[in-house]
């Protein structure tokens, strides 16, 4: 294996790293870079105006698409109810649309690369509408499944779409921290739908259903920010390279073609490590009001308060952790923030009574806090050509690979009953989390202390060696094309 060196503002050097020297270098580049930056409110400032707005659409929809989710994280008693099966049937509506996101991801990724963002991330929302609606009106257990594994394909291809909107025309000096609020989107839309989730379940009649209702409404608002808007700069001098040349067309397929060849190793790391982060959020989150009310007797409104200051933690870690990461770096940042997580992981899943809320706090800041790096390191990893497309399917796959989170954290908690309330079985939950979540951190330290980092990288494309070999692969077949018509017409 032999990855190209960076140099610390991205720049793509002509040394190459051998396996040995690649690996001999991890614990030193570890080390934190201590990088002098602004305070977090003047480099918010070094955003104009279009940079903020590119990077509001972007929260926005990545806040709903998060809402979208937790609908029915926070509905499953109910549904369960509803559908006559047992909540671990269920969570099978979660694993489906975690299986399909990647799905979605592929395919939004590759149009939002070659054609725009824009498009895309407007038809992305249409189907948010529709399926978000149709969810609603199931009126069978087959029915719910078909549609959230339809909303799954949806939903997976905004992520990448998002952070490219968001962070693509950023100034390199904000995007730590601009990159950690992007991320708290899906904690902020874990939060709306919390706070929606009391406000509608079984108060204001048919059931569950006026949340799925309710969720359609929003993305309207979303796709008309998003018409108001033009394509990022970045992707518009992208864009005007490929169109200088007779085929835009084949210099995008020759610029995946040499992403492919070059970067494949570093493809197959990022969706190991966005593996691992998927299993870190949904293992401590998606079966945690379960946890509370199943186990712990917790009332509704106790499950609300407890997932509200969660999620205040979690938009505020990963908006530290995002600014932090500008200063130590990235991969320093989520290492030390994952081992602060593993070490409060016990009161966040065996206090049992309203004590819970500050470990419930913490725990979200770190998990998140990792999670607020995530954005911005990945889009720095990506090949320059295909940033929506890699990022979203890094991101998608490796939800894929932890989409039976839930599923298998309720089946093993089923493994170990408590006594039953009334007619309610009641389940340990709190262990299973604990364990597992142990595991995760773990894995994710391990993973990221081997990967690499590319903080500070140049997204422009007159940095990016990757156009400009696939510009003159193409030119020079070109010209191959034109001497043999040459010969044939001399013939």
């Amino acid at each position: 294996m032999e990855e190209k060196a960076y140099t610390e503002h991205g720049a793509q050097s002509e040394e190459k790293m051998s396996v040995g020297r690649y690996i001999a270098t991890r614990i030193p580049t570890l080390k934190p870079t201590m990088t002098r930056v602004q305070n977090p409110f003047a480099l918010l400032r070094l955003l104009n105006k279009q940079q903020w707005l590119f990077f509001l659409v972007a929260f926005f929809a990545w806040s709903w698409d998060a809402f979208d989710f937790f609908t029915v994280s926070l509905t499953v008693e109910e549904l369960a109810e509803e559908f006559g099966k047992t909540k671990t049937d269920i969570t099978w509506g979660i694993t489906l649309v975690l299986m399909l996101r990647s799905v979605g991801a592929i395919a939004f990724g590759l149009a939002a690369d070659r054609f725009g963002r824009k498009w895309p991330f407007v038809v992305n929302n249409v189907l948010f509408i529709v399926l978000e609606l149709g969810t609603g009106f199931c009126s069978t257990y087959n029915q719910f499944l078909a549609v959230r594994a339809l909303f799954g394909i949806a939903m997976g291809g905004l992520y990448g779409n998002a952070a490219a909107t968001a962070l693509e025309d950023c100034p390199e000096e904000a995007r730590g921290i601009i990159s950690g609020m992007l991320q708290q989107g899906y904690a902020f839309g874990y939060l709306l739908a919390t706070v929606f989730s009391r406000a509608f379940v079984n108060t204001v009649g048919h059931g569950w259903r006026p949340l799925f209702w309710f969720g359609a409404g929003p993305p309207v608002l979303i796709i008309i920010f998003r018409l108001c808007l033009p394509e990022t700069e970045a992707y518009r001098e992208r864009q005007r390279i490929r169109e200088a040349t007779p085929n835009a067309a084949k210099v995008f397929l020759e610029e995946g073609k040499v992403a492919l060849k070059k970067h494949w190793l570093l493809l197959i790391y990022m969706v190991l490590l966005m593996a691992g982060f998927n299993f870190m959020s949904h293992g401590s989150q998606d079966l945690y009001p379960t946890m509370l009310s199943n186990q712990y007797n917790f009332s509704p409104n106790a499950v609300t308060v407890t997932q509200v200051v969660a999620n205040l933690g979690a938009m505020t870690g990963g908006t530290v952790i995002g600014y932090c990461s500008s200063i130590f770096g990235r991969r320093f940042s989520i290492i030390v923030i994952s081992i602060i997580g593993g070490a409060i992981l016990y009161p966040y899943t065996f206090v049992s009574d309203t004590r819970i809320i500050a470990p419930a706090f913490f725990e979200q800041f770190c998990v998140q806090g990792a999670w607020g790096v995530i954005p911005i390191h990945l889009m720095e990893l990506s090949p320059g050509s295909f940033r929506t497309f890699v990022v979203g399917t890094s991101y998608q796959l490796g939800n894929l690979v932890s989409s039976a989170s839930s599923t298998i954290e309720s089946t093993i908690g089923e493994r170990f009953p408590l006594p039953p309330k009334g007619k309610v079985a009641r389940f340990e939950y709190g262990k299973v989390i604990c364990i597992f979540m142990g595991c995760v951190y773990i894995y994710v330290i391990l993973l990221t202390l081997i990967g690499p980092e590319f903080r500070g990288r140049n997204f422009g494309v007159h940095a990016d060696e990757d156009m400009a070999e696939a510009k003159h692969m193409v030119g020079n077949s070109g010209v191959r094309a034109r001497e043999g018509s040459d010969i044939e017409k001399g013939e």
